[in-house]
């Protein structure tokens, strides 16, 4: 009764997540003036570690321990589990557990999906495919031996776009790479692999594809598409509309640098550098090797300074943010929590930003639903989040200096505004707010009311243009007298001042 309970609510649309309707394939606003918000819409997850989108803008949210709970928009976070798999599931040390999961293509018909965990009784990495509902469905894919350590275990499960399954694992863990394995294409150990799993090959659950990059090379396995990777937690294909079907990964670095790294669909095996080298700079010459090509990260940031785990996310393709965030990867990191945007240029380079913050900690994964809007799981808190986007002002590109004199009673003041922008300023109010009982009286060269403490400065129409580079001046008598400290900040047609 469970089951059909469920599952009669989750066939009705295919699993795979449609295409989105027209929207910008990038915003055309700078990336230094998106911000990123996040709103809390369930709660009472137990380590919540992964995001598959199905139809109708519902979420699959994996746990830690082996289970598998629904999201409904409408309703909120189901009690029941859709899945329990806990007696599968090796969850010894921090970082292992249920840490991946992913919808089949015909997942509407099939109710198949493609799950990753370690694996009782050692921490075997396992994937695996399992009918929704139904555990003893389970039919295992492809394990690779982890017993020596817990940690870098990898986790991600996603389809591309050419419909081949990709799952990464971590290098094998403890610290400094000890098993050599991210540059040693006898293991999968620290790769990305890509599996042809709507076919079988002899006694394999999968198949090889023909175009993987090692297919045949003596000494490699030829399930690897992607090498020299220490531990990809989160990766992501940029499929929807808009999109290039292009891959991102978000590589947890060693202690120096986290990094992110974007590879166009056909550039199969790419080497991302662990072990010889940790973001853009060495880490272990004795790893490197002569002539071998490495890949830079797109994006760097220093571990311990401004984060420790980089959490990798998505291009954003949605409608609902399409003129503020579309064609932008956003990521995040487990321990600041801050966001980092990057956007591909049209000559093919990068541009990155750090940006804010919000009101979460510790995030764990991001996801994507049905409509191409992201959401956010967090670890020991256990919330779900619906990430939006907003847009700030740029300070306007202006410098203001103030100064008074004792004049009588009062005081006089002289304001000088000065365009430090390329552009001219063509008509211009400047504004302020009074730090005590300060009074305007009469003004030369402005039109100035004040309002309490706030106070307001319109250009004459005989000086309404600043050219690049020049100033205009104005003042005005106040009261009372006294010393006069300046106001602690200026605005220009309602934008603070630079």
């Amino acid at each position: 009764m469970f089951r059909s309970r469920w599952l009669a609510g989750l066939t009705v649309l295919a699993a795979t997540v449609p295409l989105a309707a027209a929207a910008p394939a990038q915003a055309a606003i700078p990336l230094d003036q998106i911000t990123v918000n996040t709103t809390q819409v369930a709660f009472g997850l137990q380590r919540p570690t992964a995001i598959a989108g199905i139809d109708n803008g519902r979420l699959l949210i994996t746990e830690k321990l082996g289970i598998v709970r629904l999201y409904d928009p409408t309703t909120g976070l189901a009690a029941a589990p859709v899945l329990d798999i806990r007696s599968k599931i090796d969850t010894s040390g921090n970082e292992r557990g249920l840490l991946g999961i992913a919808t089949a293509p015909d997942f509407a018909t099939s109710q198949n999906l493609y799950v990753a965990y370690t694996a009782l009784p050692d921490g075997t990495l396992t994937l695996s495919r399992v009918r929704l509902g139904d555990p003893a469905s389970e039919q295992v894919i492809l394990t690779q031996a982890h017993s020596e350590f817990s940690n870098h275990n990898g986790g991600e499960v996603k389809f591309g776009g050419d419909g081949y399954l990709y799952w990464s694992l971590g290098d094998g863990g403890a610290a400094d790479d000890p098993l050599a394995s991210g540059q040693n294409l006898g293991t999968l150990l620290g790769k990305i692999v890509r599996l042809d799993v709507s076919r079988t090959c002899g006694t394999q659950a999968y198949c090889v594809p023909a175009d993987n990059p090692f297919v045949g090379r003596a000494g490699a396995r030829p399930e690897i598409w992607t090498w020299g990777l220490r531990n990809p937690w989160r990766f992501s294909f940029d499929t929807r509309a808009g999109g290039d079907n292009s891959l991102w990964i978000a590589d947890v670095g060693q202690g120096t640098w986290e990094e992110v790294n974007h590879l166009d669909a056909a550039q199969g095996g790419a080497n991302l550098g662990w072990s010889c080298r940790e973001g853009r700079v060495v880490f272990n010459a004795e790893r490197c090797v002569g002539g071998e090509t490495y890949v830079d990260p797109t994006l760097v940031y220093q571990t311990s300074a401004e984060g420790c785990a980089v959490i990798g996310g998505f291009v954003y393709r949605g409608a609902q943010f399409a003129d503020i965030a579309g064609g932008t990867y956003f990521a995040t990191d487990y321990c600041s929590a801050t966001f980092w945007g990057i956007r591909k240029l049209a000559d093919g380079s990068h541009q990155t930003q750090k940006l804010n913050t919000p009101d979460i900690v510790q995030p764990t994964s991001l996801g994507v639903d049905s409509n191409g809007e992201l959401y956010l799981v967090n670890d020991l808190p256990g919330q779900l989040h619906k990430i939006s986007f907003g847009q700030v002002t740029p300070p306007a590109p202006c410098r203001v200096t103030y100064e008074t004199q004792v004049w009588g009673t009062g005081f006089r003041a002289t304001v000088k505004v000065t365009n430090t922008g390329p552009l001219p300023i063509n008509g211009w109010t400047v504004g302020w707010t009074f730090s005590g009982p300060q009074r305007v009286g009469s003004s030369w060269n402005a039109t100035i009311t004040q309002s309490g403490a706030a106070v307001s400065a319109k250009n004459p129409g005989w000086n309404g243009t600043i050219a690049p580079g020049a100033t205009a001046e104005f003042g005005f008598l106040g009261t009372p007298g006294g010393a006069q400290p300046a106001p602690a900040a200026f605005t220009l047609n309602g934008n603070t001042c630079g």
